[in-house]
């Protein structure tokens, strides 16, 4: 392969991105609603794969921050989508105790334990995220390998605030002027903001480390050459790959 030949990592979230971001791997990085484009862009003659890789909901009762979970398939309403099988092996083999089970897309995030408890009956899926089916439906057009590893942030049990369902700012960064406003709205959130904030500190440490365990290509078994690169958004959402530490 070639030097630019690389790995995709699919992200939502800047620091996931800046976690995923390594020898042999690309990173795009967008809000699920311009993901899809923002993906298609960003395939190169060459591509090795796609992972859709970061945090999730937690929908299993067994599952609590910081547990990984590799795809066995992501379900999407009434479709399957498989993964590659020789990458998902080698994801479990370098992440002891991971779980191998179906994750669920979702067009939105899934906030009450309610309504994780009630997907998870509905499908028997162990986590949920918002980027593994529209990467799927990207790998599949183009026949790519793909697999998805995710860091569990909220357990099946942990309820949302409303301070952290406003939205993500430019780049996939927390849109803090929005937090606090909705904290000033609703202060009764506090202690449950709290609880995520801690969640997502677990999560973040548990991405950290399991990144490193990966190591190059993020695990895919058809890499061979190393290439570091990050797909950018602008201000005006345009965006543009580039090297790392340009």
């Amino acid at each position: 392969m070639s030097g630019g030949a690389a790995v995709l990592a699919v992200t939502s979230l800047a620091v996931e991105a800046r976690i995923a971001l390594g020898p042999g791997v690309s990173v795009v990085c967008h809000h699920a609603s311009r993901l899809l484009a923002s993906l298609e862009a960003a395939i190169k003659p060459g591509t090795l794969g796609i992972i859709s890789f970061g945090i999730a909901g937690g929908l299993a009762p067994d599952l609590t921050a910081g547990d990984w979970v590799i795809a066995s398939r992501v379900r999407f309403g009434q479709e399957r989508h498989p993964v590659d099988e020789r990458w998902a092996r080698q994801l479990l083999r370098a992440l002891p105790g991971a779980v191998h089970a179906e994750i669920l897309g979702a067009d939105a995030p899934i906030a009450t334990s309610a309504h994780k408890r009630q997907l998870h009956h509905q499908t028997g899926a162990a986590a949920v995220d918002m980027e593994s089916h529209i990467a799927a439906v990207v790998a599949a057009a183009h026949k790519i390998p793909f697999v998805v590893c995710r860091a569990v942030i909220d357990d099946v049990n942990a309820d949302l605030p409303p301070a952290a369902l406003v939205g993500l700012g430019p780049g996939g960064r927390p849109d803090l002027p929005a937090v606090s406003r909705s904290v000033l709205r609703q202060p009764s959130q506090l202690p449950i903001l709290a609880r995520t904030a801690r969640d997502y500190w677990i999560a973040r440490h548990a991405l950290r480390t399991g990144r490193q365990m990966l190591g190059a290509a993020l695990g895919c078994p058809y890499f061979t050459e190393p290439a570091q690169h990050v797909l950018v958004a602008d201000h005006l959402g345009t965006a543009h790959l580039r090297s790392a530490g340009s």
